[in-house]
């Protein structure tokens, strides 16, 4: 006979599921959860664009009646690596093998409300709440095992998945018999007694992905994987420019063909067919003629128009007064930066399967949304929330960009529309022009220096970037940072939708304001490591510079040097960074070779040091790409790159040697690791390049055209 104990309240279980209806889809077991209110404080740190729902990093710990663990979260694996670092987090608490553990992940079904995956958030504010839950969960375990086993607490041991005697191993009981006749729900309420660093044994160990033998093997399953019965593939009409309007179409030939239905709906004009070769000739057929606006600006004139529709910045920092710090100037440097408007371009284009029948819907699709996803196919089938599921399986990139879930409310509407399931996977050319971009931002900055070779005032400002590490962090007494615009633009601002972009704000933030200080350190004659030094307090910044300084081999020079030397930090939501490069420059082709990169990155405690180094080697393999190549062309709003034949990302030629230095920091808290590093690399790269050729690089990319023309000038 199952014992239930005394139950709380009922917080936090997923949207629509009543209590006993989730107790009964858990089965037997103890689960452990936690409710919106023990989070509040975290969520209000970690404010996101949209949510609907507080308490967007609840979760669920599961003890089953076979011992194994399950953890529900509504987190999305986005090839980031948390699948195994929260494993990692509950299996050491809970004194079990990697191997015990299961995730459950972005099923809106299963797990609670999760405002969405970005912004390196996940490690830093779900982990904490992780590891209390899982150590909740442990000591329910510990009280159990001294009834069954008449023990008092300190002559009990867990390892392993079992707990015995001390004194006697022989006298256990594993988890499994321990729950095998309970039903148990604890809403944590209160801190727990959680493992210190000291006692851990699988967090800050080195641990392989536990999906990397799906992924390797091809079991792992996306969203374009998925195969129902009756299964309908999607191709709608799209604009050929962003503002163009419909003025006639001609769909009959497309109405003609067999097993093709064409349906319009609000303004969609979309083919669906068994095949999707089939649905592919059917759009071809559809004769179709737009009203495309004269264009008023492109991608050579955009930052002048920017600049003219800039808002009035609003103050991010400010110290001292900027009129004392310049007549303490010796030397004064005034110089503006610009960066290109840039794709996401993931290897998984946008994708959803629907199936809406019956007053349900359950959805499988493509996002880092998953609950955003759920309202918004609601609203447009006209649903209840808590009729629709969102299921999210593996997702090949996302960098931002799968935050916007077009695709999933087009496969809705289809699929209620037809009657049966449909698939809407964009094409290659529809997800360079239906996604968002990195907006084309600038920064503006005037500062000083004095004889001491001290920065004594910094006037920055950014524009349509956003804020994120705007702020300058160099001992500086006179300084004012502002931001005018962010990086969520309007139609009166960007051609195009813009948004965000792994390490939004900070990539062009870090870029401005590190090669001004390269500019500076120049102007004042110094090594730019020294004049780096000699204008910082912050100990942590230091300890990651002279770590990176230290592996790199650096030599004191100033620039140029003809080396091809390029160093960089940044503070990226409380991680720290900083990176060196060395470069080829070819001064008659303008090509640029990065040949080493160096990264030293403090992200306090390293839950998983092989998953953080392939992190910062990510974030450098993609970082090249905006530094170097990267760019969208457009006339108005008609977008002229639409594949990788003219959108260059890197490629394995162009990689460097990578070697990245982690500074564990076991006594501070978890920080994120899939974003910082990125940052610095537009900075270091140029850096670089003006070191070895005494050119120095404004704009990024940093083509070869723009190469060679300022090593002319």
């Amino acid at each position: 006979m199952k014992r239930e104990p005394n139950l709380s309240a009922g917080k936090g279980l997923p949207s629509g599921i009543k209590r006993r209806d989730f107790l009964k889809a858990m089965g037997g077991g103890i689960i452990v959860y936690l409710s919106h209110g023990d989070i509040a404080a975290q969520e209000a740190k970690a404010p996101v664009r949209g949510g609907t729902e507080a308490g967007s990093f609840n979760a669920y710990i599961k003890i089953g009646e076979d011992g194994r663990i399950t953890v529900f979260t509504g987190k999305v694996e986005l090839g980031q690596g948390i699948i195994t670092s929260l494993a990692q987090t509950a299996a050491d608490e809970l004194d079990l093998p990697l191997s015990s553990v299961d995730m459950v992940m972005a099923d809106t079904a299963l797990c609670p409300y999760d405002a969405g995956t970005f912004g390196s958030l996940t490690t830093p504010y779900f982990s904490p709440v992780l590891k209390e839950a899982a150590a909740e969960a442990k000591s329910i375990l510990v009280q159990l095992a001294m009834r069954r086993l008449n023990l008092p607490e300190d002559r009990l041991q867990a390892k392993e998945g079992i707990i015995s005697d001390r004194r006697n191993p022989e006298v256990r009981v594993s988890y499994g018999e321990l729950v095998g006749d309970l039903s148990i729900q604890r809403e944590l309420k209160r801190r727990s007694s959680a493992k210190s660093v000291k006692d851990l044994r699988i967090v800050g160990r080195p641990a392989n992905g536990t999906d990397a033998a799906k992924k390797v093997t091809g079991e792992a399953k996306f969203a374009g994987d998925f195969r129902l019965p009756r299964m309908l593939y999607a191709r709608i009409l799209r604009p050929p420019a962003h503002g163009a309007i419909l003025k006639k179409v001609d769909t009959a030939a497309a109405e003609a063909m067999k097993d093709v239905q064409l349906i319009r709906r609000n303004g969609m004009i979309a083919v669906l067919s068994s095949h999707p070769e089939t649905a592919d000739k059917a759009l071809s057929k559809i004769k179709a003629e737009f009203d495309i606006p004269r264009p008023s600006i492109d991608d050579r004139t955009i930052y002048d128009h920017l600049f003219k529709v800039a808002p009035d910045g609003g103050v991010v920092a400010r110290g001292g007064d900027l009129r004392e710090g310049e007549k303490l100037a010796a030397k004064v440097f005034e110089e503006t930066y610009l960066n290109a408007y840039v794709a996401h371009a993931p290897v998984e284009t946008h994708t959803a399967l629907a199936a809406v029948e019956n007053e349900k819907a359950t959805v499988w699709t493509s996002t880092q949304r998953p609950f955003a996803v759920r309202d918004e196919v609601a609203r447009a089938v006209d649903l209840p929330s808590k009729s629709v599921r969102v299921i999210t399986p593996f997702v090949g990139g996302g960098f931002g960009g799968k935050s916007p879930n077009l695709q999933s409310t087009e496969a809705a509407v289809l699929s209620k529309i037809a009657g049966r399931p449909v698939q809407v996977a964009w094409t290659r050319e529809e997800e360079f022009f239906l996604d968002v971009f990195r907006p084309a931002a600038m920064v503006k900055v005037r500062s000083g220096i004095n004889k001491a070779k001290r920065i004594t005032f910094w006037d920055y400002r950014v524009y349509f970037a956003g804020t994120r590490s705007a702020a300058q962090f160099y001992d500086i007494p006179h300084h004012r940072t502002s931001a005018h615009g962010g990086w969520w633009g309007g139609p009166e601002t960007h051609p195009f939708p813009t948004g965000t972009w792994r390490a939004p704000a900070s990539n062009t933030n870090a870029f401005g304001r590190e090669v001004h200080v390269d500019v500076m350190a120049s102007g004042a004659g110094m090594d730019p490591l020294e004049f780096r030094l000699r204008n910082l307090k912050d100990e942590r910044m230091k300890k990651v510079l002279e770590a990176a300084a230290k592996r790199f081999g650096w030599k004191p020079a100033p620039s140029p040097s003809k080396r091809g030397w390029g160093v960089a930090c940044g503070d990226y939501e409380g991680t720290y960074v900083a990176m060196m490069a060395e470069v080829e420059a070819d001064r008659n082709t303008g090509k640029i070779q990065p040949r080493r990169v160096v990264c030293a990155q403090d992200m306090g405690l390293v839950i998983n040091p092989e998953g953080a180094k392939m992190q910062v080697e990510g974030c450098v393999m993609m970082g090249l790409g905006y530094t170097l190549s990267e760019e969208i062309h457009f006339k108005g709003g008609e977008i002229l790159d639409l594949n990788f034949g003219t959108y260059e990302i890197p490629r394995f030629s162009r990689m460097p040697k990578i070697e990245t230095v982690l500074i564990d920091d076991p006594n501070s808290a978890p920080k994120g690791g899939g974003e910082p590093a990125i940052m610095l690399v537009g900075a270091v790269i140029a850096n670089a390049v003006f070191d070895a050729t005494g050119a120095r690089l404004f704009q990024l990319p940093m083509t070869v055209e723009r190469v060679r023309k300022a090593i002319k000038a």
